[in-house]
């Protein structure tokens, strides 16, 4: 039996033992009750060892959050595991018992690249700078499709994992950005697509810029990272947001330069098309892999701050809201 009381220089834990002793200090057997109603006035108490005082390193107290919280990195970084995990567990729901399997990966960018390609290079005459319309096109919609998907799989990720939120603690930010990563496979499966088109049409990029591409490809992912983790934390109080998100996923697309070019735009109003995220990104895919015009480095580093912000944001707003994920999802 384990009590406290007042000791040398504070509070001091002492032990009582519920084993029989001997003589007069001895107690008899009478049960839970009658153990616990008798008087221990008899039973000399045993201070604890000073181990067992000093245990409170080994004891992780779970409590809710108060206001805006710190991001708690370090916990992140340790659950790295669970990460890969939940990644990988996307990754393989998404396909399985499917007729195609990870060929949807391909087929479909590459059914909106012909579609695009009929009504907007053919019929429309949208320009292209130059290039063959359906690359030109291509190149943009590989990043706009990782985009939208994460995205998507980010918005749904709480609703979609509440079993597991109400049932164990783990960094609620694990499961969003599973949900972003699980779209690099189908970014991999399309790229292989681009560079066939790319040996068709004779397009080759230099070294120097194709080193740049696994940048913009962070930074898509940030984007959507930072605007998914904003609606997850939305969705999980209000179900309808999940509608909204189809709507504004197909108007970002269209206020994004997948069909036409951002060179329809002079400066400064070219730059300020940067303050959509995904215009960097874009038009940084196309200068890497078409070597196309100059270098988009005012428009990039614009869309690089505000994707910036919203991750920042977005993770604060989702940390200070997971407190009411386990009882409102």
């Amino acid at each position: 039996l384990v009590g406290e009381g007042p000791g040398m220089g504070g509070t001091q834990f002492f032990k009582w033992p519920l084993t029989p002793a001997v003589g007069a200090n001895a107690i008899p057997r009478q049960g839970i009750e009658s153990l616990l109603s008798m008087s221990l006035s008899n039973v000399q108490p045993q201070p604890l060892p000073s181990a067992a005082a000093d245990d409170s390193d080994d004891i992780i107290l779970i409590e809710p959050a108060h206001g805006w919280v710190s991001l708690g990195l370090r916990e992140l970084w340790q659950y790295r595991e669970l990460l890969y995990f939940l990644t990988w567990r996307d990754i393989k729901v998404r396909y399985k018992q499917t007729l195609l399997g990870a060929s949807w990966a391909i087929l479909q960018p590459v059914f909106t690249m012909i579609v695009m390609s009929i009504f907007f290079g053919r019929l429309a005459k949208m320009p292209s700078d130059g290039m063959p319309y359906p690359i030109f096109n291509y190149t943009a919609l590989l990043p706009w499709t990782f985009f939208a998907g994460g995205l998507t799989r980010a918005a749904g990720s709480v609703v979609g994992s509440s079993g597991l939120i109400k049932k164990v603690y783990f960094p609620r930010l694990v499961v969003p950005i599973s949900g972003v990563l699980a779209g690099i496979p189908d970014f991999l499966l399309s790229f292989l697509v681009l560079f066939g088109m790319m040996i068709y049409y004779d397009i080759y990029p230099t070294a120097a810029s194709i080193i740049w591409l696994p940048l913009f490809l962070l930074l898509a992912g940030v984007t959507a990272l930072g605007v998914g983790l904003w609606f997850a934390a939305l969705n999980a109080e209000y179900r309808d947001i999940r509608y909204l998100i189809g709507f504004i996923t197909q108007f970002w697309m269209y206020a994004t330069p997948v069909v036409y070019p951002a060179s329809l735009l002079n400066d400064p109003w070219k730059t300020l098309y940067g303050l959509n995220p995904m215009v960097g990104v874009v038009e940084g895919f196309r200068w890497t892999l078409l070597g196309k015009g100059s270098s988009p480095g005012p428009m990039v580093a614009v869309s690089a701050v505000v994707a910036v912000l919203l991750l920042i944001g977005g993770a604060y707003y989702f940390r200070r809201m997971e407190k009411t994920f386990a009882d409102v999802v």
